[in-house]
């Protein structure tokens, strides 16, 4: 399955709603637009993939920052967003936008897709590794909170 658009396009979009945001919490907004539009549109929104760090939800694609320091651009084309996964993507922020970066990364921490990625590479928590996230197990967990939610 193939994602029509890039995280650079989707963190862009978000930076032109939530300027100057942190790099936790950039990276944990693309995560949680990646998962929520795996549930709610049937198929990723980016194809880049997403990180189990020992910090939180990582993109390698956004770039290094120092902790903390706030993002102006990642150089994306949020033009080129689709309708939907605009909507998707503004629902995510208005979910999640006011939360603190670290607060969203303990919060991911604690979903089962972060862990299985860390526990299937055999990384204990705290540990320093970068295995990937399963779409699969986003889509899952994900899934099964929002027929929780909306059910």
């Amino acid at each position: 399955m193939s994602a029509p658009h890039s995280v650079l396009d989707v963190a862009e979009y978000i930076l032109q709603r939530k300027p100057g945001v942190s790099t936790p919490k950039l990276q944990n907004l693309c995560y949680y637009a990646q998962a929520w539009s795996l549930v709610w549109d049937g198929e990723p929104l980016f194809g880049e993939e997403v990180h189990a760090s020992v910090g939180g939800p990582a993109i390698v694609e956004l770039g290094e920052r120092r902790y903390g320091e706030p993002f102006a651009s990642v150089g994306g084309q949020p033009e080129s967003l689709r309708p939907e996964a605009k909507e998707t993507v503004d629902a995510v922020i208005e979910a999640y936008g006011d939360a603190v970066g670290e607060f969203l990364s303990e919060y991911a921490h604690s979903a089962s897709p972060w862990r299985r990625a860390r526990s299937r590479a055999g990384l204990k928590f705290g540990q320093q590794g970068n295995p990937g996230i399963a779409l699969s197990d986003m889509r899952e967990y994900y899934g099964l909170l929002y027929e929780r939610c909306a059910g």
